[in-house]
């Protein structure tokens, strides 16, 4: 099911519930079969979860996305990219997280590939989210290749001050990523000291392998949550995760 140019109405209409979403992150690179990814899937929509995030760091080709995209295409749930760079981009996607990494200390991965990307976006017809990534922590291999200059964990103050820059640039969304595989999640009370400055939607990621620590982090505020690696490790785990995050109201 195609919802081209109504991601962003679907995602501010789920938030109006007042309760934290779920999107779930794909990486096609690390699919080992159509069947598992057909299987993976099907677990992972009937849990709840609100959307697809589909995109990697590392080596993912245009015919492995695509594939995977042509597998999600039934789920009558936004597929979104999640893209690391210009290549990670299909017309088959619905939207794609425009993404400038903020605390990059090289300007191609805060303005250069965005420039080079538009273009690109729009001969697809792809819906843009307006998306400030913020590299908290551990940062993982998004923090190394993006060449983050990382957040601490502990450094509140200076995370709110990102995401306050974020929003008065007029972006939609901050996402708060402490890398793919982290020992870490970013701090609940980190998000609850980021939503008391911004009303922007906050998307929070990294580490979140446990029901407790999903919990705690909707209910500190936190609009959308993403799991990725518990999908791939513990299928069991990640639909558990959904159904908490899912009856976990916000504080905000």
């Amino acid at each position: 099911m195609k919802m081209k140019g109504k991601v962003k109405n679907y995602i501010d209409e789920m938030l109006h519930e007042k309760r934290s979403l779920h999107f779930s992150l794909i990486d096609p690179d690390k699919i080992r079969s159509i069947d598992e990814l057909s299987r993976l899937s099907k677990q992972l929509y009937d849990a709840g979860t609100d959307a697809f995030l589909i995109g990697g760091t590392l080596g993912i080709s245009k015919s492995e996305l695509e594939l995977c995209l042509d597998i999600l295409e039934d789920f009558e749930i936004p597929k979104i990219l999640f893209p690391s760079n210009i290549n990670i981009v299909s017309e088959k996607a619905d939207a794609v997280l425009f993404m400038s990494l903020l605390n990059s200390d090289d300007i191609y991965y805060v303005i250069g590939a965005q420039v080079m990307g538009a273009p690109i976006i729009k001969k697809n017809k792809l819906e843009p989210l307006s998306t400030a990534y913020i590299i908290i922590g551990h940062g993982g291999t998004a923090g190394h290749i993006g060449r983050a200059r990382v957040i601490p964990f502990d450094n509140f103050e200076l995370a709110s001050a990102y995401v306050m820059a974020a929003e008065f640039m007029g972006m939609d969304f901050a996402y708060l990523e402490a890398g793919s595989g982290s020992p870490e999640t970013v701090k609940p009370e980190m998000v609850s000291a980021v939503k008391k400055i911004s009303r922007i939607n906050l998307i929070v990621g990294g580490g979140i392998r446990s029901e407790e620590k999903a919990e705690k982090i909707a209910s500190a505020g936190a609009d959308i949550i993403v799991t990725g690696n518990v999908i791939e490790s513990n299928i069991e785990n990640a639909t558990k995760i959904i159904r908490r995050i899912k009856q976990t109201k916000s504080i905000e």
